[in-house]
């Protein structure tokens, strides 16, 4: 490591405040160089004159792989706050989509990333065709994801509360109760449907689906056979099977294979859905412009509640 004297703090750009964050995100040289389009040997060149800058380590070797030293990880955090305000000064004058050039996260779970981000990805390549799209999972949604900047936008149905939190509902679906017509017809009542055995979706150990907390609270609790960590699970263990699936009614545009579904025959609350983000990305241009497409998007593919 070259002694932090031989370098100036000038030499401290969004280039290498980019690539900290690409290598902490991915954890590896190989997905950083990914990332930012360059060959590996560019990723190690710079991450040394950093390391220089810093008089850090910064990565250290774990098994096969590299770990951010606590650092790292915090300089990373202030890298990604660095590099918001660097694109909201490029785009405080006048924000053409045509011009932006970004990766733009989005957290999202199966079930909306399907329905609503095709349709957003498309009017990016037509509209802000310098703009690439990176989707990650949101599982349980937290505070952190976008106070550190993990990703930019999160679609939740269970927006995490913050006072620095912003949410705006995109749609609400109604839940229908999704089955194999070939080996079952759909639960005539409350009670057919009980004594079915059921597949669900978790997405963290012993935290049930808002729908299940609904019915929970109504004395009503489903027997389940199999629980898998995503809607796209779902399809293949209810097809040549008695099971049930309740979820969301959109994902009938998503399952043609055979399926079939019907209203549920127990009370069952609306599932509404929110795009969150963070207040620093209230007022910036191109955020709001995205948000606005996301919008669009949300009232094409959604039908009206019946």
């Amino acid at each position: 490591m070259q002694p932090m004297s031989k370098f100036d703090w000038s030499d401290l750009d969004a280039r290498l405040l980019n690539l900290l964050v690409a290598v902490v995100d991915t954890g590896s040289i190989t997905g950083a160089a990914q990332r930012l389009g360059v060959t590996q040997s560019a990723v190690s060149h710079l991450l040394d004159k950093l390391r220089g800058i810093t008089d850090d380590a910064l990565f250290v070797k774990s098994g096969r792989g590299i770990v951010a030293t606590a650092r790292a990880d915090a300089l990373a955090a202030q890298a990604r706050e660095l590099l918001s305000q660097l694109e909201r000064f490029a785009h405080s004058v006048e924000f053409a989509p045509t011009r932006w050039q970004t990766t733009f996260t989005i957290a999202a779970n199966d079930f909306q990333r399907d329905v609503l981000l095709p349709g957003l990805a498309r009017r990016l390549r037509e509209q802000a065709p310098g703009v690439a799209l990176r989707v990650i999972p949101s599982n349980v949604p937290s505070l952190e994801m976008l106070r550190q900047e993990h990703c930019q936008l999160v679609i939740s149905p269970r927006p995490p509360e913050g006072s620095d939190i912003l949410q705006k509902r995109l749609f609400e679906d109604r839940y229908r109760v999704f089955y194999d017509p070939a080996m079952r017809s759909a639960p005539a009542n409350k009670a057919e449907y009980l004594a079915a055995e059921h597949v669900t979706v978790v997405y963290e150990p012993r935290l049930p689906l808002d729908l299940d907390q609904h019915l929970a609270k109504r004395g009503i609790q489903r027997r389940f056979a199999i629980m898998v960590p995503g809607f796209a699970g779902l399809p293949p263990f209810l097809r040549g099977s008695q099971l049930l699936a309740t979820g969301p009614g959109l994902l009938e545009n998503q399952w043609q294979q055979g399926l079939a579904s019907a209203k549920v025959p127990v009370p069952c609350p609306s599932l509404p859905v929110y795009m969150v983000w963070h207040l620093r990305h209230q007022q910036d241009p191109a955020h709001c412009w995205l948000r606005e497409q996301l919008e669009n998007v949300a009232r094409q593919v959604v039908k009206p509640l019946v």
